[in-house]
């Protein structure tokens, strides 16, 4: 019988559906709402009719077991409820476990949680190499470690240090060249201009404006970095 009314319900609310016009409203709700309203209350209906079935003349143990599945229920609708709050948590911890991973978005967007020096670190693809990169405005070009540039594909052989850069360490000096290729996430630059630190000047690459510029925005919310690609 329990199975002859949900089957009838959904029925009738596929026809609803089927003959209303497009977006009106079906008993005063909309059409993804009264979708909702029919599938919860055919599931309401299934599992009212399975606990009376099963635990007829036990009402006792089918009011305990129906709270039990409210809890559920309920605990569920709060973890939706707080998704967000729960993917912020869940981003701290893994950037904590995992200093710069990236989270590509499917908006095209890239984004990485803070760390807990209030730094932001980006694992990067520099020339199809991953190298970590700080995120820093303050910097007027994409500045490379020595000691990661050769691994990346850029030939130091040669190089002139004659551009000053400011580091943690005071001043510096860096030689020019040019990333073949930089990319995070789905957001890709080619030909991009940066500096080489002599070795020892750099404890970490930095990710500054001749990369940053190209972007169509970046921005912190909370407390991740997300950055957009330009539209190609």
């Amino acid at each position: 019988m329990g199975f002859v009314i949900v089957f009838s319900l959904l029925i009738a609310g596929l026809i609803a559906l089927m003959m209303g016009q497009d977006g009106q409203p079906i008993l005063g709700l909309s059409p993804d709402q009264f979708a909702q309203a029919t599938m919860s209350s055919a599931i309401a209906i299934a599992l009212v009719g399975s606990l009376a079935t099963r635990f007829r003349g036990r009402w006792l143990e089918a009011i305990r077991a129906l709270a039990i599945w409210g809890l559920l229920f309920l605990g569920f609708a709060a973890a939706y409820a707080y998704r967000f709050e729960f993917q912020a948590v869940a981003d701290r911890l893994l950037a904590e476990l995992i200093p710069g991973r990236v989270t590509a978005m499917p908006n095209g967007e890239a984004s990485v949680a803070r760390r807990r020096d209030g730094h932001y670190s980006l694992d990067m693809n520099a020339n199809g190499v991953q190298t970590r990169f700080v995120f820093d405005t303050g910097a007027t070009n994409v500045v490379v470690r020595a000691e990661d540039a050769e691994r990346i594909g850029v030939e130091t052989k040669g190089l002139v240090y004659n551009v000053p850069v400011s580091t943690a360490n005071g001043m510096a000096m860096a030689a020019e060249t040019r990333i073949a290729t930089l990319s995070i996430g789905n957001i890709m630059e080619r030909n991009v201009r940066a500096l080489v630190a002599k070795p020892g000047a750099l404890h970490e690459n930095l990710l500054g404006q001749s990369f940053l510029e190209r972007l169509a925005s970046y921005r912190v919310e909370n407390e991740r970095l997300i950055l957009r690609g330009r539209s190609r």
